[in-house]
């Protein structure tokens, strides 16, 4: 490149004065050699056959620099210019577009040695199979480090191609599965984000560990049964991590135990699920406050809201007031029995429970979205002089929209085959449904799929 100075340089008479004493001594050197030559007998074929020479010779360096002369620029990607800035590389109109070729998002994990170079062997085989790196993660090991990246690479390269060819890289324990668009959010501001909603909503926790893990299995073990008696069930202040499992103190009393049988658990994960539990620890119990207010078809105003364990007495008070049958269907066992649960089913570290209450105040029906490892229950509860009026579906539909929310699969309700009001609002929600019936026990499963969250109706009204 040529600076706007030097092209300005202004002329000089000492240039011309050199360029003159270099012709004239080239011309004195010439004459001599010809003198020299020319009086030899074969002086005249020599002379000849050196100016051929030097004329093939013009002709072939003029061809050459006139051919490169067009060439396209070097790959100069990165590469610092005269004033510091990176030169980039001329666009090739002839190059296909960009996501002309079908790609496909991995995420993988590979073990490499903790060595200069190891994590460079690796980029070397992605980009010789047009692999592209989106993000990059490093769990540090005692021996060695954990490297978790998110690819994406052609359609056609298979997983398993892409694995021999990291193992011959020097990655071992490698494990690879399809991601999707959610995957593509960098670990900083995921992280983030599930802090705040662990923030927001005590019932949040499972879920926030659920995806900041992966696929897993989350078991809440309280401290004290329904029983009444101590489980047993206790984890030290730091956790304990055994490879595929990790227990964390339950800051409600009892343990959280995260199972993930396929992917061993790095200290790196272990310490992010820690630091959730307990920013969890700090808050406190909290649920969201809101109401929404709906008008029954009768004409009478009820009020949905959340629940927690502050709804303990007003709960019990409803259930004095339930039938025997009514509580049967409900808890599938004795009656005497079903106080001892409310505890449990209204504490958010189980999931979530919705309320719905007269103008009065009056506590008339109880809908419960519970966290079964994986799987997720639904169950409701509504006092007999209010049944039959539509409140049961809206719960349900309302704990559906919750679980769609949440990522759920699937719901299941266990209750009895003579229930036909749970199993008319199962119906109802337009979902395909699987039954089970095993000695009177019916469990109706309810697929949810890409089921979009429910919205509110028009007559409805929110109070927050």
């Amino acid at each position: 490149m040529t600076s706007a100075k030097s092209a300005r340089r202004p002329h000089h008479w000492r240039r011309d004065l050199i360029e003159l004493a270099a012709l004239f001594t080239a011309v004195a050197v010439a004459d001599a050699i010809a003198n020299l030559i020319g009086h030899q007998p074969d002086g005249p074929y020599l002379l000849v056959a050196s100016a051929l020479a030097l004329t093939a010779t013009a002709t072939f360096h003029t061809w050459w620099a006139r051919r490169h002369s067009h060439a396209p620029p070097p790959d100069t990607d990165g590469v610092p210019g005269v004033d510091g800035a990176a030169v980039q590389p001329v666009a090739d109109a002839s190059a296909p577009e960009a996501g002309a070729e079908e790609t496909t998002l991995w995420r993988m994990r590979t073990t490499v040695r903790d060595a200069p170079g190891s994590l460079a062997a690796l980029c070397i085989v992605l980009a010789r199979h047009e692999i592209d790196i989106l993000t990059l993660q490093t769990h540090p090991l005692a021996q060695g480090t954990v490297d978790e990246f998110l690819l994406r690479a052609p359609a056609t390269l298979p997983a398993q191609q892409l694995t021999r060819a990291i193992s011959a890289a020097g990655g071992s324990s490698t494990w690879i599965e399809r991601a999707d668009a959610h995957d593509l959010v960098d670990t900083p501001t995921r992280v983030l984000g599930l802090a705040t909603r662990t923030a927001l909503d005590a019932a949040e926790l499972p879920l926030a560990l659920r995806q900041l893990l992966g696929r897993c299995t989350i078991h809440s073990l309280p401290a004290v049964g329904i029983t009444g008696r101590a489980t047993g069930e206790t984890a030290p202040v730091e956790g304990v991590l055994e490879e595929t499992v990790m227990r964390l103190r339950d800051p409600s009393g009892g343990v959280i135990t995260v199972e993930r049988p396929y992917l061993p658990f790095t200290p790196t994960e272990f310490a992010r699920a820690r630091a959730l539990v307990e920013l969890d620890a700090r808050l406190g119990p909290r649920v969201p406050r809101s109401e929404h207010v709906l008008t029954l078809p009768e004409g009478n105003e009820i009020t949905v809201r959340r629940a927690d364990r502050s709804d303990l007495e007003a709960a019990r008070a409803m259930h004095d007031r339930c039938s025997e049958q009514t509580l049967r269907l409900r808890y599938h066992g004795p009656v005497r029995d079903a106080d001892r649960y409310l505890d449990h089913l209204l504490s958010p570290r189980f999931g979530r429970t919705l309320a719905v209450q007269t103008a009065s105040g009056r506590l008339v029906a109880l809908g419960h979205l519970l966290w079964d490892g994986d799987e997720t229950e639904v169950a409701l509860l509504v006092e007999d002089d209010w049944q039959r009026r539509g409140i049961g579906s809206e719960l349900l539909a309302r704990l559906v929209a919750l679980a769609v929310e949440a990522g759920c699969e699937s719901v299941y309700a266990v209750t009895q085959a003579s229930n036909t009001g749970m199993v008319a609002a199962m119906r109802a929600l337009s979902l395909p449904l699987d039954y089970q019936i095993e000695e009177g026990t019916l469990v109706i499963t309810a697929r949810l799929g890409a089921t979009p969250a429910r919205t509110l109706p028009p007559y409805e009204q929110a109070r927050h």
